[in-house]
């Protein structure tokens, strides 16, 4: 392999690493890799490497520490199966972390066996893919490597795996929170300084590194909320400041629009609902807020007000990203007074008539209003009148596929038998989500009305 990785994150304090290998495994088989994105990173395709049984001369390779607010109750966390190699240089000259998930123990497993089963590998690697060629932010996937090794979870023995996950960084939200309950101040102030060199060189305070990652974090939403994902564990160590989707544990994409919509097994309260994603945004950043405090001033008193300034903005921030994303999904280019009242009445009536969410705006059409949607049909054709590229607009913004839950179960299912077969299918059929003049067969179709409820695991 001729990349030369970097590892800056070893500049930072040593509270905030632990340097180690991965740990080898039995008999890895390389299961998927993903082309494009290793000519991006100047890699070959490497199944000792990207198992963990071998490093690259120039990898370092290392834990991170943090924390996290889980369910809203802190907790001082880590990689407890991941491990950071490196950093690699893409052809554009961006700098990506290069992780191994499910690579083994580390001092932060927590009990854990730090190893990974198959499909929920297989599921990260699909829906990350699947979210990238959506055109939401997110952490990109590698490779999938098959350990030889088992797993034990709660359904008995299970297939091991190695994900290979590219991001633009690990700096989570809880990143900071672990920063802040360090004895050392300095700790936290050169964790600032390093994630303001990697991401936001513009902004040079701790106040201005805040509002971009809340500004970040309002598109993030609003775009997931635009193709009815819901991330379903939206805990402050899965928040990347970096404005990238990260942790696709139990994810889902919602088929029949309902704002309450929620498929997590864990969530037993709905914290992270659909709905309930720009609410928990907002939270999380609050929990950021406070603990880039007192590097925003020396006064808390003061650092508060200017926090809870930056805060408050957030609705709005968001609300104005979301609108714009849900005017191009009607053909419309500016916002213009009246829009929000005529997205409502359309995500009202979808409610109402038990609508498919992404069929529904992917079969709008100006000249053929759809059953029981003409009264909100004829408003629409008003406010077109004088739009141009309504249709190239439309196409662009409105999916023909998403990951269909049924489709994507039935494929790792498979996988777990043995049978890679869907999940290449399904790949393949996801990475370019807005051909309408491709055949997607079955996934094109949302799942029959008396499917039984989806359910998810984080299956880690």
């Amino acid at each position: 392999m001729d990349t030369t990785f970097q590892q800056s994150y070893l500049d930072l304090p040593v509270a905030f690493h632990v340097q180690m290998d991965p740990i080898a495994v039995k008999n890895p088989e390389g299961l998927l890799w993903n082309e494009s994105l290793a000519e991006e990173l100047g890699v070959t395709q490497d199944v000792q490497v990207f198992a963990g049984n071998q490093l690259v001369t120039s990898m370092k390779p290392l834990a991170q520490a943090y924390a996290g607010h889980q369910f809203g109750h802190l907790s001082m966390l880590g990689d407890g199966r991941a491990i950071l190699l490196g950093e690699a240089t893409t052809a554009a000259g961006k700098r990506v972390d290069v992780q191994l998930k499910g690579s083994g123990r580390t001092p932060f497993s927590r009990g854990g066996d730090g190893r990974a089963a198959l499909e929920p590998m297989l599921r990260e690697y699909l829906i990350s893919e699947a979210m990238h060629a959506l055109g939401i932010p997110t952490t990109r996937s590698l490779a999938v490597v098959a350990t030889g090794e088992e797993v034990m979870r709660e359904k008995g023995f299970l297939p091991g795996a190695v994900l290979t996950r590219v991001a633009s960084s690990h700096l989570r939200v809880g990143t900071f929170e672990f920063a802040a309950n360090l004895e050392d101040p300095e700790d936290l102030k050169a964790l600032i300084s390093y994630a303001v060199k990697r991401h936001d060189p513009d902004r040079v305070t701790a106040l201005e590194f805040f509002r971009g990652v809340m500004e970040r974090q309002a598109s993030l939403v609003a775009k997931w909320m635009g193709v009815g994902f819901v991330h379903g564990v939206m805990n402050t160590d899965n928040v990347a400041i970096s404005g990238e989707t990260i942790d696709y544990g139990p994810c889902a994409f919602m088929d029949r629009y309902d704002p309450e919509t929620l498929f997590s097994s864990i969530d037993q309260q709905g914290r992270y609902a659909y709905g309930n994603q720009p609410h928990i945004t907002q939270w999380n950043l609050a929990a950021l807020a406070g603990a880039l405090l007192p590097a925003i001033d020396p006064d808390a008193s003061k650092a508060e007000e200017l926090a809870r300034e930056v805060l408050e903005e957030f609705p709005e921030v968001f609300r104005q990203q979301w609108q714009q994303i849900m005017n191009a999904k009607l053909g419309l280019d500016l916002v213009k007074d009246g829009d929000e009242l005529l997205v409502g009445d359309l995500l009202d009536l979808m409610l109402k008539n038990r609508a498919d969410y992404t069929t529904t705006f992917h079969q709008l059409n100006p000249e053929n209003p759809l059953p029981g949607f003409e009264a909100w049909h004829t408003t629409w054709l008003k406010r077109l009148e004088g739009e141009t590229e309504v249709y190239p607009r439309m196409h662009k913004h409105n999916p023909v596929v998403i990951p269909r839950n049924h489709q994507v179960e039935a494929a790792l299912n498979a996988a777990g038998e043995g049978d890679m077969t869907k999940v290449k299918h399904l790949i393949d059929l996801l990475s370019d989500p807005y051909d309408r003049e491709r055949d997607y067969g079955a996934l094109a179709h949302p799942p029959p009305s008396d499917a039984p409820a989806y359910k998810t695991f984080c299956g880690t």
